[in-house]
């Protein structure tokens, strides 16, 4: 009873938290309601990108793989780094001057509205199919088990699954929904605090369970009795190969964290350039320390229980009901509760702006006033979070949901890396490429996905992070031959409409090579 009062108790502290912060911003303009009213600060974009990217499907996904593999799947954390200092120093600053609310207003501008409103599409329908529903489901599998919803409630596991799909969707959607970006952001950085305590705590209570008390001979003995597990560069078995780092591993990092809506919306809502390139670049040096809380734990469970669980994806529930003192429960529930929500209500404001914005007022009411905008917006939001809470629990039984994720996502990151990359580096390839390189590396990696899993040999010795390389120098390829033959008319010229101070940040530059010095010193050292 106990655990349940802190839950509710510190759920309740964060709402009012956020509510209080948000109250005087004006919701009833774009960029009031979707990006905060440009004022958000450095710790605030920090906070808000780290825990909007850190939820259940990671932190039990990839402890479950790391249980499985070892360390080698850090690579997912710890080379996010070097995308978000990319992103920081030449992304950033761009989409700053451009005064850019959503990333597909580029693709209007660069190409046409129909490319735009394509892209804008496409970022739904993956959030809607393959993201909401997974955050909601691994949500729910966790939250069920940490308070054994089934026997609480006498109800069965299926039953549980859909009580919590449905009480996250609702509460996620009124942050999201009804608070705007402010508010989920506001959150997020709440949240985020709680979230690295807590997530530390759970291996530093199970090393020291493994020492008997003492952390450091915990600490020792699980160095030296698995010394395989701790390896950074992984063989062509494990999840992620170390070759697969230079193929397809940076193009998924620098899609999401350089061009992904429901990620680059926070630095969008910087105050100015400097704050904005700060937080992202704090946000990198706390993600190297990543794996101390979706990897370590896994290894360290893999120690506890000898191997032997039924599926991998247990591992961390079980390491977490097993180290953590039952005081403590209550506490960490309410943070992974957090996040969870995080990851629900970013998403989902996120699909709110491209609807508003990109479809809305672009396709179905172009007088529309900004109050109508944020209006259809929000009832646009509530029917996705609807679709989504009946989606998620159809992925019961599903055995690895982070790998599903990963591979899914490519449907939809790699076509929109594309014709962003193209986009911005050349001049005169045409909309029509755009168009082409879309629609082509959609179905091709559709078509991959189909035959993989019904004639797996077609594909043996491949990672699904080479296909994606591949796929893109196919559609680099195919863009830049249709741009040769049907050029252009004239060149493409950037134009500039920054809302903010675009002045960068002077130690930019230092900081990022510091924090990919960093990421390659942590390579070499578990090497």
């Amino acid at each position: 009873m106990l655990s349940i009062f802190s839950f509710v108790g510190f759920t309740f502290l964060v709402a009012i938290i956020s509510y209080l912060a948000t109250r005087k911003t004006n919701e009833n303009s774009s960029d009031g309601y979707f990006l905060g009213g440009r004022s958000l600060t450095a710790g605030v974009i920090a906070g808000s990108l780290l825990l909007t990217n850190l939820s259940t499907e990671q932190i039990v996904g990839l402890n479950g793989q790391a249980y499985s593999n070892g360390l080698s799947v850090m690579a997912w954390e710890t080379l996010a780094a070097i995308a978000m200092v990319v992103t920081a120093i030449f992304l950033l600053p761009r989409y700053l001057k451009g005064g850019l609310t959503t990333i597909p207003q580029f693709l209007k501008r660069r190409f046409d509205t129909t490319t735009k409103t394509l892209v804008s599409g496409l970022f739904l329908t993956g959030y809607v199919v393959v993201l909401l529903p997974i955050i909601l489901y691994s949500g729910s599998i966790a939250i069920s088990g940490m308070f054994d919803i089934p026997n609480l409630l006498g109800v069965s596991h299926t039953q549980s699954i859909w009580i919590c799909v449905w009480g996250i969707g609702i509460i996620g959607s009124i942050y999201a929904i009804f608070g705007g970006l402010k508010a989920v952001a506001i959150s997020d950085s709440i949240n985020a605090i709680g979230l690295l305590i807590g997530g530390l705590l759970i291996p530093l209570f199970g090393i020291t369970l493994i020492g008997d008390g003492s952390f450091f001979e915990g600490l020792s003995a699980l160095t030296t009795e698995n010394p395989d597990k701790l390896k950074s560069m992984g063989n062509a078995s494990d999840p992620v190969p170390f070759y697969t780092i230079f193929t397809g591993m940076m193009l998924v990092q620098l899609f999401y964290w350089g061009t992904n809506q429901q990620i680059i919306q926070r630095a969008l809502g910087a105050k100015n350039l400097q704050e904005g390139q700060k937080g992202l670049l704090l946000a990198s040096f706390i993600k190297i320390l990543g794996p101390i809380i979706v990897v370590l734990p896994g290894i360290i469970a893999f120690h506890l229980f000898d191997g032997n669980l039924e599926t991998a994806d247990q591992a961390y529930p079980m390491l977490v009901n097993k180290v953590l003192p039952a005081e403590w429960i209550g506490f960490f529930a309410a943070v992974l509760f957090g996040a969870i929500l995080s990851s629900f209500n970013s998403v989902l404001n996120s699909s709110v702006t491209l609807f508003g914005i990109d479809i809305y007022k672009q396709h179905i009411n172009k007088k529309a006033d900004e109050k109508t905008i944020v209006k259809y917006g929000k009832l646009f939001g509530v029917l996705l979070a609807i679709a989504s809470m009946c989606i998620a629990p159809l992925l019961l039984g599903q055995d690895s949901l982070f790998d599903y994720l990963q591979k899914v996502n490519g449907i939809y990151s790699i076509p929109i890396l594309t014709i962003f990359l193209v986009g911005y580096l050349t001049k005169k390839v045409p909309a029509i490429a755009a168009k082409v390189g879309l629609i082509s590396g959609v179905v091709l990696y559709v078509t991959y996905i189909f035959v993989d899993a019904y004639f797996p040999k077609v594909f043996t010795g491949l990672h699904f992070l080479d296909i994606m390389a591949i796929l893109f120098i196919l559609n680099i390829a195919i863009m830049l031959f249709i741009g040769r033959k049907f050029p252009r008319e004239e060149e493409f010229v950037q134009s500039y409409t920054q809302q903010v101070d675009i002045k960068p940040w002077p130690y930019a530059k230092k900081a990022g090579l510091f924090i990919c010095i960093i990421v390659i010193g942590v390579y070499y050292y578990f090497s």
